[in-house]
């Protein structure tokens, strides 16, 4: 179905709500044909942001994704973190070392 026929579809269709609901809520003609108006408009605009979403996915188009790219810098991340590792390794195997000593001179000193 065309998006133009769905519009003209869920319009008219709206229109015989819109009826249907003002018979039965309304007690006068103004009130009848408020809600026919109302519902009516707000189908015909629900029906246009329907066919704008359609569309919109629809015409989504494929475009190329930059994979070698991605993997070199990912590469480049990995790389970073690893070498960050170690420096964290080395900066807590020598706090760990320093405190060891600290804790000799300490027992030492008290003896």
């Amino acid at each position: 179905m065309l998006g133009e026929n769905f519009v003209y579809f869920f319009t008219v269709q709206g229109f015989f709500v819109g009826i249907i609901f003002g018979i039965l809520k309304s007690f006068d003609a103004a009130g009848l044909l408020t809600y026919t108006f109302f519902i009516t408009i707000f189908f015909y605009l629900f029906s246009h942001v329907i066919v704008a979403l359609y569309y919109k996915t629809i015409s989504v188009k494929a475009y190329n994704f930059p994979k070698d790219d991605h993997e070199k810098e990912l590469d480049i991340f990995v790389k970073e973190i690893n070498k960050r590792e170690k420096l964290i390794d080395s900066a807590c195997r020598l706090t760990d070392y320093a405190v060891k000593m600290n804790s000799e001179d300490v027992t030492g000193q008290k003896l």
